[in-house]
């Protein structure tokens, strides 16, 4: 009797023996398997990019609008902050940039730092979201105001062939113009 209740009693504690082994491996599986997940998550956040850009825009329809153009272009988000002009934008610098972040939303009529919508876009957009665009398309028009037949800083003056784009002989073409922002057209 004694020697079947030391079977019983090693038999026991085997199967508790083994329960533990198994419980250990549970837990090392598991470990390994979030360890792995942290790795691989790493990574992919690394690839993820957060930019600013700067959009005109004046309501609610404008951030919709803005927002669906920048994630059309490879956008994994984008908030249009109306307040302050600004676009935040994620996405993943190897399938998309703010480039052509900035060119959709342009496309969509909405001007960004970098990139001018062309006037039929800025046509097509809502009356409440046509904002003020003078000084940006101004600049954008005028930016070849050195270029003979272009329409110059100077109202009313038109560049004629043959002008130098040293300002001596062209007096539409000054450094402090609007169209010369940078004085490039100047030189």
């Amino acid at each position: 009797m004694l020697f079947l209740l030391r079977l019983y009693i090693d038999a026991y504690n085997a199967d508790y023996l083994l329960q533990i082994i198994l419980f250990k491996k549970q837990i090392m599986k598991n470990f390994i398997l979030l360890a792995g997940f942290l790795l691989i998550s790493t990574f992919a956040l690394q690839a993820q990019a957060v930019k600013q850009i700067k959009v005109a825009g004046n309501c609610g329809m404008c951030k919709g609008h803005i927002e669906k153009a920048a994630k059309q272009a490879g956008a994994a988000s984008a908030d249009w902050d109306k307040a302050a002009k600004v676009l935040k934008v994620t996405f993943d610098a190897t399938k998309t940039s703010t480039d052509k972040i900035e060119e959709a939303v342009a496309a969509a009529g909405y001007d960004t730092e970098h990139k001018v919508a062309s006037a039929d876009a800025y046509g097509k957009l809502d009356e409440c979201c046509q904002y003020d665009r003078t000084s940006k398309t101004a600049l954008a028009e005028n930016a070849s105001c050195c270029k003979p037949g272009a329409s110059c800083c100077t109202e009313g003056v038109e560049c004629k062939k043959g002008m130098s784009k040293d300002g001596k002989e062209m007096a539409c073409c000054k450094k402090d113009a609007k169209c010369c922002k940078d004085g490039a057209c100047c030189k």
